[in-house]
């Protein structure tokens, strides 16, 4: 089989653009590459400028080049019976039948193959599909990135990678992607089935690499003959060890490993406090700035706690990516440095795991919602599973729809078949939670031990000792888990999941099973679920009109603050229920009474069927058909809780959003103070509790977060200990910080022409004088919007690029992404940039704070929270508004200086901190940057100096 690699490079991307180089590769029966043909095309129009940026090629380039005339006699004969190949194939396939066409050729009529359908199949833990991320992740020389030649050549390389993956894949797998391609007429469908015939013919056994179950070639082996570490009774290999002499031990292995590794004095100081806590059963909160190797200095005294004691140690972060980065590179470089064997588990919330019985069952079923992308996501998911030995979902790129198809087939509690279902042995669910079972250390996060909390512990292995990373964000992580939110289309998605039509559906599933049933009750059953489904729509149809009327009730007025412009909401108060409550409360009593009677009457037939019929299909259905009466369960106690309203410790609000209207409602209950229900879920409860995070403190001092994580009657017992440790960063030779004082007013400014138009002029000097490498953080979404075109227009001269959060249509670590690999550019963003974003190095030199980030006053919760203040006489700004904002401004802040050799600026355009009586707190909490303020036009001179000095020294 032969194959030619093509790509095209044009003017644009409609019909009416013109070719302006053509690259192919041909790849022989042999799978070497002996041709790459590559030619300039005089486009006979100028090309725009757009283009020559992103490809390099210039109306010079072309003046000379052959016709497309000329240049198809030369293509159209290497086109001969070969399958063309192309990366987003569909996009070069176009531009080569309109050239055929124009040259008076038949178009072609080959066999065509993407590249991306393949590397989503072979490779389905890829971050990225991107050609240039895919070549460096292969090793390949990629010279020239969108010139036609050289992308040619790195695709046919790609391709081959592909093939050679393909090759090492156990026959079994080539069976099941060959079978769900089979009902396709495609392509693809083709090729696979090539594939399994020619493997089948060659009779090599497989690898005994993997385990063979049912359908499928796993990578992983039964999880129930997992060993603990060490045994009871085993001899301790701590016993007789001091925690001075286990750190001496290890600080000399961390040497030996990492010869750039040297003793830090926050992180010894950090290693020292966290034991003491964790010996002692106190409490501690300790903030650890940048730079301190935080998760190191609680990790370490965990192990050796955990070891020694023969007891558990939970550590809890907010966010996945800080458990990926544990499980990645800190336990694997603890695994080599500690003296003796130790397990540390990472075990997250049930959803991130697959259920492979659901999955079985649904590729079995071919149940697909939209199959042209879900067998694509299928065939990945096959494949992966050769691959992975934790089954997460956070190894998969799934990309698009993937989202809803995982939905369908992760493990949940309400469709768990335990013991009896024949996957159990192999369960991922399962597996990790066995691990967290015999593991030292357990790795979870703040969602996952609230949940845990409300399934009264039974979830997570028990623990007395428990350590929080990210604490910043346990008081608004435990108000989502201990209230209640609910969307539109979670309720939409179950009903549809249960009966969107006749032929889609669990319970359409179930009926057609019993149609072939040779049961004698089959009949009556099958009348039962079709007399579910009036009821399904019924509740459907009350829900749309709900859901509508109770977003007519949210003002339609943007806030600006809450990210998009778009972005409404309404808080109601139980005391104060909006008029004609009555009506809707009516409304959700049918749902209720209509969704109790669905649940009742499934339950019973579910019940019925299973002890009558004898049948995994049936059995595997009506497990999932019960999950999903639990979940319809659930909902219909949520709903008639939020409709209530009658819980005066619970702020109730909706969201909505302007454009999605009613299908984008959310509804939310939260309390108004967690700080009672966590002192007596964890303060009371565990030993000791260790929180750390680099935003604890606000102007040195820990009260605010003392106040509301319900800390107080700790510290007044003497069972709290705070520290804020030393920064291990220079700041004052590594951070300048500079405030325009004379700089327009903030107030009233969203929207202001005038504030807007002198900040764009600001950013592009600061930008140009930094030449780019700039980071803008907005508090709000509809103002970054107002910047972002003019100062794409300003900087278009200096060949500074901007890069803008919801602007591109990319997301927020492809922004990050493309913001680092770019030269110069400008990168704006809003609420989620203020933190977790990690750009060492030259890629960031300055940081612009445009506004103080305040929470808008007139959120729900910021109300309620305030008012509760006031009936305590405390001053609701100065105790929650300022502290909050302080935190913010510092996670911002703390975006700059990534490492020791970190070097920038940080500008502030809120005049406020320095002209407001609150200003100091702001100042006064950051780690001692130098701090300048000046009239505006001073600004730059003082920014390329600051930056020369730097170059110099």
């Amino acid at each position: 089989m032969k194959f030619a690699v093509l790509d095209f490079e044009t003017t644009g991307n409609q019909s009416a653009d013109k070719i302006i180089q053509v690259g192919l590769a041909i790849i022989d029966e042999n799978r070497s590459i002996p041709q790459v043909f590559g030619s300039y095309v005089n486009p006979g129009i100028p090309i725009p400028p757009f283009i020559t940026s992103l490809t390099g090629i210039s109306d010079q380039d072309v003046a000379e080049a052959p016709s497309l005339e000329e240049m198809m006699m030369e293509l159209v004969p290497m086109l001969d019976d070969v399958v063309l190949v192309g990366h987003n194939v569909t996009f070069d396939f176009n531009f080569l039948q309109s050239a055929l066409d124009e040259c008076g050729y038949l178009p072609f009529s080959g066999r065509i193959l993407d590249t991306i359908h393949f590397l989503k199949i072979c490779f389905p833990s890829l971050t990225s599909y991107q050609l240039g991320m895919v070549s460096s992740y292969f090793g390949l020389k990629h010279e020239r990135p969108h010139q036609a030649d050289s992308d040619a050549l790195a695709t046919a390389q790609v391709f081959l990678k592909c093939l050679e993956e393909l090759d090492q894949l156990p026959l079994i797998t080539i069976q099941r992607l060959s079978d769900l391609f089979a009902d396709e007429d495609s392509d693809l469908s083709w090729f696979f089935d090539g594939l399994r015939t020619m493997k089948e013919s060659q009779a090599i056994p497989d690898s005994d690499h993997y385990t063979y179950f049912r359908q499928f070639a796993l990578a992983v082996e039964d999880w129930t003959e997992m060993e603990p570490v060490r045994n009871e009774g085993e001899h301790n290999p701590l016993a007789d060890v001091t925690f001075e002499d286990f750190m001496g031990q290890v600080r000399e292995n961390l040497r030996l490993t990492l010869p750039q590794y040297e003793s830090r004095n926050a992180q010894d100081m950090m290693f020292e406090e966290v034991m003491k806590a964790l010996e002692e059963d106190k409490h501690l909160l300790i903030e650890a700035g940048t730079g301190t190797g935080k998760s190191l200095g609680y990790l370490l005294p965990s192990i050796y706690q955990s070891v020694k004691q023969e007891e558990k140690v939970m550590v809890s972060t907010h966010t996945i990516n800080l458990q990926e980065q544990l499980r990645e590179r800190d336990i694997p470089l603890l695994t080599k440095v500690v003296p003796f064997p130790f397990k540390a588990a990472v075990f997250k919330g049930r959803q991130h795991y697959l259920c492979l019985r659901k999955f079985e069952h649904k590729i079995n079923r071919r149940d697909f919602n939209t199959p042209k992308e879900d067998i694509i996501i299928a065939a990945q998911m096959i494949v992966w599973l050769t691959q992975t030995e934790t089954g997460d979902d956070e190894e998969l790129n799934l990309g698009g729809r993937g989202g809803d198809f995982w939905e369908t087939v992760s493990s949940d509690s309400d469709s768990c078949l335990g013991r009896a279902c024949p996957w159990f042995r192999k369960c991922f669910y399962h597996r990790a939670r066995h691990e967290a079972g015999i593991a030292d250390v357990v790795i979870t996060n703040h969602s996952k031990l609230f949940t845990d909390v409300k399934a009264n512990h039974q979830l997570l292995p028990s623990y007395e000792r428990l350590v929080i990373d990210e604490a910043h964000h346990l008081e608004e992580v435990a108000g989502k888990h201990l209230g209640l939110h609910m969307k539109y289309f979670s309720v939409v998605h179950t009903l549809t999941r249960l009966y969107k039509d006749s032929r889609s559906g669990q319970l359409p599933a179930l009926r057609q099973l019993l149609q072939a049933s040779a049961d004698e009750k089959a009949g009556e059953w099958m009348s039962i679920i079709d007399r579910l489904y009036p009821d399904l729509i019924t509740v459907k149809e009350c829900w749309d009109r709900l859901s509508d009327l109770l977003f007519r009730l949210i003002p339609e007025r943007g806030d600006a603050s809450a990210g998009d412009a778009m972005q409404l909401s309404l808080r109601l108060a139980p005391a104060k229920k909006p008029k004609d409550w009555a009506s809707l409360t009516e409304l959700e009593n049918q749902i209720h009474v209509t969704l109790g009677d669905i649940v009742r009457k499934g339950e019973k037939l579910t019940t019925e069927i299973r002890e009558e019929l004898d049948d995994y299909g049936a059995e595997s259905l009506i497990t999932d058909i019960n999950g999903l009466l639990k979940d319809l369960a659930t909902h219909r106690e949520d709903l008639r809780f939020f409709m209530n309203l009658n819980d005066e410790s619970v702020v109730y609000w909706m969201e909505a959003s302007g454009n999605f209207r009613s299908k984008s409602l959310q509804l939310f209950a939260v309390p108004v103070d967690v700080s009672k229900q966590l002192k007596e879920l964890f303060f009371d409860k565990k030993r000791s509790v260790v929180l750390t995070s680099a935003t604890l403190s606000v102007e040195k001092s820990f009260q605010y977060m003392i106040d509301n994580l319900g800390l107080q009657d700790a510290a007044d017992q003497g069972q709290l200990n705070t520290v804020q440790l030393p920064s291990p960063f220079n700041y004052r030779e590594q951070a300048l910080l500079v405030i325009p004082r004379d700089f327009p007013s903030v107030k009233g400014s969203v929207g202001d022409q005038n504030f807007v138009s002198t900040l764009v002029q600001s950013l592009a000097d600061a930008a140009q004088a930094t030449y780019g490498r700039m980071l803008v953080l907005f508090t709000s979404y509809r103002m970054l919007r107002q910047v972002y075109e003019p100062l794409k227009e300003v900087l278009s001269s200096s060949d500074i690029s901007v890069l803008g959060q919801g602007m591109d249509g990319l997301s927020r670590t492809k922004l990050i992404r493309r913001f680092q690999d770019s030269s110069a550019s400008v990168l704006l963003g809003t609420s989620s940039f203020w933190e977790g974003v990690d750009i060492p190095g030259d890629a960031l030199t300055c940081l612009a704070i445009v506004r103080l980030p305040f929470q808008p006053p007139n959120h729900p919760l910021v109300e309620a929270k305030s008012e509760l203040l006031q009936q305590q006489k405390k001053n609701p700004f100065m105790k929650l508004s300022v502290p909050q904002a302080v935190i913010r401004f510092k996670q911002g802040f703390g975006r700059l200086v990534r490492t020791a050799q970190d070097k920038g600026i940080v500008i502030v355009y809120d005049t406020r901190v320095i002209e407001s009586y609150y200003g100091k707190y702001f100042l006064y909490s950051l780690p001692g940057p130098k701090m300048e303020h000046m009239r505006t036009e001073q600004m730059v001179p003082r920014i390329a100096e600051w930056l020369q000095v730097e170059e110099q020294e």
